[in-house]
């Protein structure tokens, strides 16, 4: 295949599309490696073996799949020209990622009152580590957020007309690489103790 052939336009969106894939790559290899480094540091003798992962982390699970869906079918909406429904899940798929956030925060205070901190006395290796990959996705998710709010401010502007969807199409890709990230990261944290 032949990539400098095509329109401008083809090969405008074609390079964002590798441009968004090599960074997904790389975040991809970066969460590889802490979790690695998890299973090392688990074999410390001051590793905590029987940490429970806070309740609020599960209901953000469940948020952040469903939130997978409604920008699924808000992409479908916005090709199908269903500018309202498009809209309306849109602002759904803001909301659950909001509420993910805010329950990640939750769990952070639940760990914090099961008397485990980040730094400390009363910090371990394990939490340390719970803390910083939670945070990192944390970060991954409100860079999301702000390109969903970006998205949905070009939706509002007729940005999407005529096929012209690679701004969704790009938002809801890294939205569900953010999905399966938090979906491995709570499997990886669940199993590996």
């Amino acid at each position: 295949m032949d990539l400098t052939k095509g329109t401008e336009e083809a090969k405008i969106k074609r390079a964002k599309k590798n441009m968004l894939l090599f960074g997904l790559i790389s975040l991809t290899m970066s969460f590889a490696g802490l979790t690695s480094a998890y299973v090392v540091s688990k074999e410390r003798p001051d590793w905590i073996s029987n940490f429970e992962i806070p309740q609020a982390f599960y209901i953000s699970l469940a948020l952040i799949v469903v939130s997978s869906f409604t920008i699924h079918f808000a992409l479908r909406a916005i090709r199908k020209m269903q500018r309202s429904l498009g809209m309306i899940l849109l602002i759904t798929t803001f909301s659950l990622g909001i509420l993910f956030v805010i329950f990640q925060f939750v769990g952070f205070s639940e760990i914090i009152k099961s008397g485990y901190n980040f730094t400390g006395p009363t910090s371990s290796i394990t939490t340390s580590f719970i803390y910083l990959v939670v945070l990192l996705h944390v970060a991954h998710v409100f860079a999301g957020l702000v390109t969903l709010l970006i998205v949905i401010y070009n939706h509002y502007k007729l940005k999407y007309e005529n096929g012209k969807t690679l701004g969704v199409e790009l938002a809801a890709t890294f939205w569900h690489f953010v999905d399966v990230v938090w979906i491995y990261l709570f499997l990886f944290l669940y199993f590996v103790k």
